[in-house]
């Protein structure tokens, strides 16, 4: 019998609620507001697009990682071509 631990470690990210506060708050820097500057501006109808699109920008600032994984693309390093991706190389 193997010991298993009471709590299992949940990998996923939690999601970012879907309302204007809850974007604005999980964004940093200029991406904080270049959001608020764009939802300010939007026309009711627009909005919920505005929110889609800067929603799942707030979500991979989130991912683990995400920031080492924006400089190794920037710096050229730890890059994996589209073929190591594929699992059965096509």
């Amino acid at each position: 019998m193997t010991a298993q631990p009471e709590h299992a470690a949940d990998p996923r990210v939690p999601a970012v609620p879907r309302t204007i506060n809850a974007i604005g708050d999980a964004l940093t820097g200029a991406d904080r507001a270049r959001f608020y500057t764009k939802v300010l501006a939007a026309e009711a109808s627009e909005v919920p697009s505005v929110m889609s699109r800067w929603w799942k920008v707030a979500m991979l600032q989130r991912a683990p990682g995400a920031d080492q994984s924006r400089a190794n693309a920037t710096a050229g390093r730890a890059l994996v071509s589209v073929d190591e991706l594929l699992v059965d190389g096509t």
